[in-house]
């Protein structure tokens, strides 16, 4: 069997000799044999090994790639196949998520105003959306006084007198747009204040404050909160959503998002390239372990 020497190893993928050393001493190569002087004997084997790790690196990330090598080299090559499983699950739910993104986000563009997709346009009408929820159920004005109310524990009369104050200050704005309050946002996606602050407090919304210290959320943030109950209904952390919806938000809004959600594409497409890669270069060192002498790549 041909014998190697740490450079020829490292000189393959542009490494230096001490981390090849580094990735033996961790588990990664199988342990080197050894001449009576100390120095270090790789073979065809532990060119292979060094090929699937790095190939694993690309794919799954450094730490799950160390995790595979080790379980191989404990002889558990179920739990090396359940690591990768993981990761191909992973991927699975990215792209779920990436459609999902998509689909929140034509439908968002598509009731936005006329002419406007870029998430700026007027909110849809309230009752249109309340309209929508299960059952056909329509809010009264009652409702959403109490839902107003419910955002700092104050009386329904109080909500009614904070509304008259603000229908004053949205004079000179047009009649088509104001922002929600926490309780009509919560009526329009049908869930509690209560969850719309913790959403806030997740860093998923980030909606402004009127004088008196009442949220105010605009379209942006209406946006936003529509995409993060979809990817909730989808079973997302909220830490996962919080990381998309900055996206959205950093996007510009729902217009700028397209090239993004590309790009996201794209960059998925090459992470299931590179699984595929991973798999045949571990597939060869398994190979080679077995035989002395990897196949043919």
């Amino acid at each position: 069997m041909m014998q190697l020497r740490p450079s020829d190893l490292a000189r393959e993928h542009g490494l230096s000799t001490q981390a090849v050393r580094n990735y033996e001493r961790d588990g990664c190569l199988p342990p080197a044999e050894r001449t009576r002087s100390g120095y270090r004997v790789y073979t065809e084997v532990h060119a292979a090994a060094l090929r699937a790790f790095l190939a694993l690196v690309r794919a799954y990330g450094h730490a799950t790639a160390v995790e595979v090598m080790h379980a191989v080299h404990d002889d558990d090559l179920d739990a090396a196949l359940m690591i990768i499983d993981r990761g191909h699950e992973q991927l699975l739910r990215d792209r779920s998520t990436l459609e999902s993104v998509r689909a929140a986000v034509d439908r968002l563009t598509a009731e936005t105003a006329p002419g406007r997709a870029d998430g700026t346009g007027p909110v849809p009408d309230r009752t249109d959306s309340r309209a929508r929820r299960a059952g056909g159920f329509t809010a009264s004005r009652a409702d959403l006084r109490a839902g107003r109310a419910s955002e700092a524990g104050a009386d329904p009369a109080r909500a009614e007198s904070r509304s008259s104050r603000g229908a004053s200050e949205a004079s000179g704005r047009s009649a088509q747009w104001a922002p929600f309050s926490i309780g009509e946002l919560a009526h329009r996606l049908n869930v509690t204040p209560a969850t719309l602050r913790n959403w806030e407090d997740a860093g998923v919304l980030a909606p402004e404050r009127d004088r008196a210290g009442y949220r105010r959320f605009d379209a942006g943030d209406v946006r936003d909160a529509e995409l993060a109950h979809l990817l909730r209904r989808g079973g997302y952390p909220l830490e996962h959503i919080a990381t998309v919806v900055r996206q959205v938000r950093g996007a510009g809004g729902t217009a700028a998002l397209s090239q993004a959600l590309e790009d996201w594409r794209r960059r998925l497409t090459r992470q299931g390239l590179a699984m595929l890669d991973a798999a045949a270069a571990l597939s060869r060192y398994l190979h080679a372990s077995e035989t002395g002498s990897p196949r043919d790549r």
